[in-house]
């Protein structure tokens, strides 16, 4: 497995759905920054489950721990470990179901790559427990990036297919923060909340689109061809179990767009070049534009479901049915706003680092 992400600021990931815990060791955090629990707690507390009809019923308390890299409240410059014991674990949703593949899930691929060693327990390393490692490794990542001014924002665009309509930034810092849904639009949030209700009765579940934005981004943060940006960005947040797709800026839209249509005209405002739009999204060549960084991310509908489905006995090599009856999300969406934040704010403090804007120690 690959399980360490970034080049200066590196981030190694570990655990399992229902194993003791989930961790994440963090090299390459600069000495003298000051760190404590309550942190990253905040930003852990908001990927947690809820109460709302989205969320799953397994009721993790997350209490994040610092093992290491931390003295007197301050980076020490050595790796810094953190990690959340796993409480609320219920290995017999998954024993009686263990053989039978899962549809949407990574059982036959894991099972198949990994000669059945895998660990099957709630999807193991591969379930979206594991974001809560993300969440934490960002969360110190952020608190880099606040060094330089550099602000991350997430928000939910749409859920089931129900849009939020234009909000200004502003608007998404006040708003989506209070929101269950992390939507920055009231009327679609409403909507969106009786759709996920409905859902549920259903037995079935809901995706949708998450919005980030990053402001204040300095010019020049990017190593093309390779390590380009939107690159690196695209790679990050594809490592979120439940995406499925990422674009920049105008996205897609681009391919229905004339050259003239989207392009973003170059303007002086003041001493500074900027750009009249922003199809680009911020990211020109791999390479920040000093304009914010605007990516969306598709996220599936939850792939455990309470419906009957049709599988494989993958130890039997036999058709059979399957109905999932553990506690899962009905739709996984307001849970990843915090962990596409988190995944940005790790690649932006990355390549910061990588060209010099954040020193080695922090004075």
């Amino acid at each position: 497995m690959q399980n360490n992400i970034g080049s200066l600021f590196t981030v190694t990931s570990f655990g399992e759905s229902h194993g003791k815990c989930v961790g994440v060791v963090i090299d390459g955090c600069p000495a003298g920054l000051p760190l404590a629990i309550a942190d990253i707690q905040k930003e852990v507390d908001r990927r947690r489950a809820g109460e709302g009809a989205a969320s799953t019923t397994r009721q993790e308390k997350d209490r994040v721990e610092i093992l290491a890299g931390v003295s007197d409240g301050f980076t020490t410059g050595a790796p810094v470990c953190l990690l959340i014991a796993n409480e609320d674990v219920k290995d017999a949703d998954y024993a009686d179901i263990r053989f039978r593949l899962r549809p949407g899930h990574a059982d036959f691929t894991a099972y198949t790559k990994y000669g059945g060693f895998n660990d099957w327990r709630g999807g193991g390393r591969f379930s979206g427990r594991i974001t809560a490692t993300f969440v934490m490794a960002g969360a110190v990542a952020g608190k880099l990036l606040d060094t330089i001014g550099v602000e991350i924002v997430a928000h939910t665009v749409e859920i089931g297919g129900i849009a939020a309509g234009p909000v200004e930034y502003d608007d998404i810092k006040k708003k989506a923060g209070d929101d269950p849904l992390y939507c920055a639009d009231p009327s679609a949030s409403k909507k969106m909340t009786e759709l996920i209700a409905m859902t549920k009765q259903e037995g079935d579940s809901l995706g949708g689109i998450i919005e980030g934005i990053a402001l204040n981004v300095p010019v020049g943060l990017g190593e093309p061809v390779f390590d380009s940006l939107d690159g690196e960005l695209a790679k990050a947040l594809l490592a979120i179990p439940a995406v499925k797709g990422v674009e920049f800026g105008a996205g897609f839209a681009v391919a229905r767009k004339k050259g003239s249509e989207n392009n973003d005209p170059f303007i002086l405002q003041g001493d500074r070049i900027v750009t009249a739009t922003n199809n680009a999204g911020g990211i020109l060549g791999g390479i920040s534009s000093g304009m914010p960084i605007v990516v969306r991310v598709a996220v599936k509908p939850t792939s455990s479901i309470a419906r009957e489905q049709a599988t494989v006995d993958i130890q039997k090599m036999a058709s059979t049915g399957l109905r999932i009856e553990g506690r899962h999300d009905v739709c996984i969406v307001p849970r990843a706003v915090p962990v596409v934040e988190a995944m940005m704010a790790v690649t932006l403090c990355d390549f910061a680092m990588r060209a010099g804007l954040i020193p080695r120690v922090i004075k």
